[in-house]
């Protein structure tokens, strides 16, 4: 459909040092996502602190890690739970979009996570997988469970406030990463197991509607995965199973760079960072790495925005 973009390959950034490499440990989650394996880490939910500093969560451990600029790893919080996505909020603290017990609230300066929305009324969540926050406080999350096109029982909530939770969206097939365009007028939703980005306009009243298709991919194991967008307005997606993200164009959904994994397959997520926000980085799950793709070098234009 189009002409392939131009490609460049990611560098590694940090990797989870073998003192924290869980190995020959029994672990359900493990057990159910890849059987047979040994996994001693699965990094996910990329996000930076205030102070710069890059957190990632290990979903089968139910560890939060702090990567400082210079790469250094420290391990900051264990408890049990299965954390996947991961966003700071303004005051310092950070939700976590958990598989296993909700939307839990992590505080770094108590070395705490709580329960901060567990259920939708009486009914438990399937399984929470990654999350957003509007400017004006409202955080959007995937409940994605094992939905598939099998059981596309997925949904996507808003929470307002501490206590108006809405099912913006029903019936979707994996729900997974999602992100605003800047204007918050368009929600973008990974839909994975269609291997499908899904654009969802934002109405007036703050409805969803005219829900549709805005990048179909194809091949890898898995589909699209963690969302972002870059300066213009362009959005990147994370492509697990395939190992790459791409970028493609605000408007046209055109692609218009492709960033290779110099590692595994497992391009889970993303988050930009680094000075002036122009370096995307990476996580690369079943490696325990994370990589870095400089997007804007002095001198050297990687990719331009199509309209």
């Amino acid at each position: 459909m189009f002409a392939a973009p131009p490609a460049v390959t990611a560098e590694v950034f940090a990797e989870i040092p073998e003192k924290y490499r869980k190995r020959g440990t029994p672990n359900h989650w493990i057990d159910v996502q890849f059987p047979g394996q040994d996994i001693p880490s699965f990094l996910e939910g990329p996000c930076f602190d205030a102070a710069g500093n890059l957190w990632v969560v290990d979903i089968p451990w139910g560890r939060l890690f702090r990567i400082k600029p210079g790469g250094t790893v420290s391990l900051e919080m264990e408890y049990d739970g299965h954390p996947n996505g991961l966003k700071f909020m303004d005051d310092g603290r950070a939700l976590i979009a958990d598989g296993q017990n909700g939307l839990m609230l992590f505080d770094p300066a108590k070395g705490a996570v709580e329960p901060y929305c567990t259920r939708d009324l009486l009914e438990p969540f399937l399984g929470l997988n990654d999350l957003t926050v509007a400017r004006n406080g409202d955080v959007w999350f995937t409940d994605m469970g094992l939905s598939g096109l099998q059981n596309p029982n997925g949904r996507l909530y808003k929470l307002s406030g501490a206590d108006k939770l809405e099912c913006m969206l029903d019936n979707l097939p994996s729900p997974n990463g999602l992100v605003f365009n800047k204007a918050e007028t368009v929600l973008y939703l990974a839909c994975t197991r269609t291997n499908a980005v899904w654009k969802c306009p934002i109405m007036p009243d703050g409805s969803l509607r005219k829900v549709g298709v805005f990048v179909q991919l194809s091949g890898g194991t898995s589909g699209p995965d963690g969302l972002a967008i870059d300066r213009d307005d362009n959005l990147v997606v994370c492509h697990n199973g395939f190992g790459a993200a791409w970028i493609f164009s605000a408007v046209r959904g055109e692609p218009i760079l492709r960033i290779n994994s110099p590692r595994g397959i497992y391009t889970t997520n993303c988050a930009f960072g680094g000075p002036e926000n122009k370096t995307l980085f990476i996580t690369e799950s079943s490696s325990g790495t994370v990589l870095k793709a400089e997007l804007e070098v002095p001198g050297r234009q990687l990719y331009s925005r199509i309209l």
